[in-house]
C-alpha cells in the first residue's frame, strides 16, 4: 500500500438524495474524486417519461441545478466529478454542462459515456417492447475519460460500483486481468453508492450510535480511500455527522446482494473473502477482497408500464374488523363479477387498538387495489362499486377519498442478460475523440458458491423470548422481483447461534408473507453475516408493486422486531 491513496467520495445515492451534499463533500475536506448515484431501477422509468414528453432531457436535472452552484469549486480543489446522472440522454447532460461552464466562464473538460441504452434495439434482442432498457456498463470508458483528463464524466446506466471502479483504474494503471484490485474497488463502491447509509442512516443499532454521543441529525457522506493493490479504508470528513464502524459498513455491505459471488461487468467480487477491520476512529479497512473473471453477459433492465391502476381505501372502525373486511371484499367481489380487473387485492393494514381513546386509533384500512391492461376495468367501474356499498355495507363505512379514475400505473420492472459484446461502450471524451471500449475478452460463467462450514452452535442454556433485533442487525432492499434480507451478527458468540438458528424455514415462520415464495440463503461467515434472497415477494418489482413497503425497505427491520427463543447468555 505504498504511496498515497486516491480519496473518492460520495454525495448522492439515489435522485432526490440530499441537494447541499455535493457543497459540503467539496467544501469539508481534501478529495480527489467526487462520485454520485442518482439511478435506481424505476427512476430509469422516472427519466423515461421526461425523455417522452422532451427528447432533450432524459437525465438528472438535480445535478445539473448542483453543478450551477459547485462546478466552479470542484475545478478550483482539483476534483474530477464522475456521476451517471445522465441517465437516459448523458450527450445531453454533458452537453448542458458545457453550456453551465461557458455561462459561468469556466473552463471545464466535459466527457460522457454512452452505449446502455437499448431501447432502439430491444426487438433485436428480445426484450419485448419496454419503456427503457438499459445494460449495466462496466468502469473502463469511466477510466479512459479520466486518462484523457476530463473534470466531469457523465454516464448513464453503469454499474453503481463503477463510478469508483473507473477513476482508481485510471490512476493506479490496473489491467483488465487485476481482478483482485478491482474486487476491492467494486466492493468499495458498493459501500459508498448509497451515501449515508455507509456512515450511520438506515442503521439497525442506530440507538447505540445516539447513545455513544454520535450526532444523526445530518450524517456526513462517506469517503473510500483506495490503495493500489485495491483495498480502501471507509471514512467521512473529519466533523460531519454519523459515524463509520464495522456495524455501518456491514450493514450496507450485506444491502441488495445475493451470494458470495457479487457480479460486476468488470470483475466478480468473492463477497466471502471481505475483511473488515477497525483502524481507528470512523476509519473502517477493507481488505483481502477476492476477485474473478465477470460474467459474460451484461444485466439489463427494462421497465414497462403493465397497465392501469385504481385504488379505494376504506376504514374500519372499533369491533369486528374482520369481518368487516371479509363482508367489504364479498361485496366488492360480488359487484364486479364479470368485470372484475385482471388483478383484485385486498389488504388490510393499520390494525386498530382496543379501547381506543381516539376514532383514529379505533380505525383500520381496507387497501382494495386493482390493476388491469383495460383503463375502463379500473377506472368509474371499480371505484364507484365500492362507494356504492355505503348504505348497504358494514356499520360505520367510510373512505378515504372520493372515487377516482384509472391511473397509468402497473409498471414492471425485469431483468434480462445480454451478451457483453452485443452492447456498445463508447468514452466521448473532452474533445469529442470516440474511444470504443471493448468487452472483457475474458469471462466465466456466475456459479454458486457452495456453503462454507459453520462453526458448532453455542452450548443450550436458559432462554429468552425476545425481539430479533436486540441481537442481530439487519438491512432489506429489492432487485426486481425479489427482496433480500442481509441478517449480520456482532460477536463470534452471536454469530454461532445466528448461523444455526435463522433458517429459511424460520424466515417464513417469521415473515409469514413469505411462506410461499422461494428463499434462498447465503452465509457470509467473514461478515458474521446471512443474506436472505426472497423470490418473487414484490410481484413486478418496485413500480408495480401493492406492498405497503414496495421496495421491502423495512422488511429487515419488520424481521427484527420478531420474537424468538433467544440464549440469555446472548442477551444485554
Amino acid at each position: 500500500m505504498n504511496g498515497r491513496p486516491l480519496r473518492v467520495g460520495n454525495a448522492s445515492g439515489f435522485y432526490g438524495d440530499r441537494f447541499a451534499a455535493v457543497r459540503e463533500m467539496l467544501a469539508d475536506g481534501p478529495l480527489d474524486v467526487l462520485t454520485g448515484d442518482y439511478l435506481a431501477e424505476l427512476t430509469m422509468l422516472i427519466l423515461g417519461r421526461d425523455r417522452r414528453k422532451d427528447p432533450g432531457l432524459g437525465y438528472a436535472r438535480t445535478f445539473l441545478r448542483q453543478m450551477e452552484e459547485c462546478l466552479g469549486l470542484a475545478l478550483e480543489r482539483g476534483v474530477t466529478v464522475v456521476t451517471n446522472a445522465g441517465g437516459l440522454n448523458p450527450a445531453g447532460l454533458a452537453g448542458a454542462l458545457r453550456e453551465l461552464a461557458g455561462r459561468l466562464g469556466l473552463d471545464a473538460r466535459i466527457a460522457h459515456v454512452e452505449g446502455d441504452d437499448l431501447l432502439p434495439r430491444a426487438d433485436e434482442l428480445g426484450l419485448a417492447a419496454p419503456l427503457t432498457a438499459n445494460a449495466y456498463l462496466g468502469a473502463w470508458g469511466v477510466a479512459e475519460a479520466v486518462r484523457a483528463g476530463a473534470d466531469v464524466v457523465v454516464t448513464g446506466r453503469v454499474a453503481d460500483a463503477s463510478l469508483l471502479v473507473g477513476p482508481a483504474a485510471a490512476r493506479f494503471g490496473w489491467a483488465r486481468g487485476d481482478h483482485d484490485a478491482l474486487a476491492g474497488a467494486v466492493v468499495a463502491g458498493h459501500v459508498i453508492e448509497c451515501g449515508a447509509q455507509a456512515t450511520g442512516g438506515n442503521y439497525a443499532f442506530f440507538t447505540e450510535l445516539q447513545r455513544a454521543g454520535r450526532d444523526l441529525t445530518r450524517p456526513g457522506f462517506p469517503i473510500a480511500e483506495v490503495h493500489a493493490d485495491g483495498s480502501t479504508v471507509i471514512t467521512k470528513h473529519e466533523g460531519s455527522g454519523g459515524a463509520v464502524t464495522v456495524g455501518t459498513v456491514t450493514a450496507q455491505l450485506v444491502y441488495e446482494i445475493a451470494g458470495a459471488r457479487y457480479p460486476n461487468p468488470d470483475v466478480t467480487a468473492r463477497l466471502d473473502t471481505v475483511r473488515l477491520s477497525e483502524e481507528g476512529p470512523d476509519r473502517v479497512r477493507i481488505s483481502g477482497v477476492r476477485g474473478e473473471a465477470p460474467p459474460p453477459d451484461l444485466k439489463v433492465v427494462c421497465n414497462r408500464m403493465s397497465g392501469f391502476a385504481n385504488e379505494m381505501t376504506l376504514v374500519l372502525t372499533g369491533l369486528d374488523v374482520e369481518a368487516k373486511a371479509e363482508l367489504a371484499e364479498r361485496q366488492m367481489r360480488a359487484a364486479l363479477r364479470g368485470r372484475e380487473p385482471a388483478h383484485l387485492e385486498f389488504r388490510t393494514v393499520h390494525r386498530a387498538a382496543p379501547d381506543a381513546p381516539t376514532q383514529e386509533g379505533a380505525s383500520a384500512h381496507l387497501r382494495i387495489t386493482a390493476r388491469d391492461a383495460d383503463p375502463r376495468a379500473v377506472g368509474r367501474a371499480f371505484s364507484s362499486a365500492a362507494v356504492e356499498l355505503a348504505l348497504a355495507g358494514f356499520p360505520g363505512f367510510h373512505a378515504t377519498s372520493p372515487p377516482g379514475d384509472a391511473r397509468p400505473d402497473g409498471v414492471s420492472v425485469s431483468v434480462a442478460a445480454v451478451p457483453a459484446q452485443e452492447v456498445p461502450h463508447v468514452a466521448v471524451l473532452p474533445d469529442g475523440t470516440r474511444v470504443d471500449i471493448a468487452p472483457s475478452a475474458v469471462s466465466s460463467p456466475l456459479a454458486d458458491v457452495a456453503d462454507p462450514p459453520l462453526p458448532p452452535p453455542p452450548p443450550g442454556g436458559p432462554v429468552r423470548r425476545a425481539p430479533l433485533g436486540l441481537l442481530l442487525g439487519a438491512r432489506s432492499g429489492d432487485k426486481g422481483s425479489d427482496a433480500n434480507i442481509g441478517v449480520w451478527a456482532r460477536s463470534e458468540d452471536a454469530w454461532r447461534w445466528l448461523a444455526h438458528a435463522l433458517t429459511a424455514e424460520e424466515i417464513r415462520r417469521l415473515l409469514p408473507e413469505t411462506a410461499p415464495l422461494e428463499i434462498t440463503r447465503h452465509p457470509l461467515p467473514n461478515l458474521r453475516a446471512v443474506n436472505f434472497v426472497v423470490e418473487g415477494l414484490l410481484g413486478c418489482g418496485a413500480g408495480g408493486d401493492t406492498r405497503p413497503d414496495p421496495q421491502a425497505k423495512a422488511l429487515g427491520e419488520w424481521l427484527r422486531s420478531r420474537h424468538i427463543d433467544i440464549p440469555k447468555a446472548l442477551l444485554p
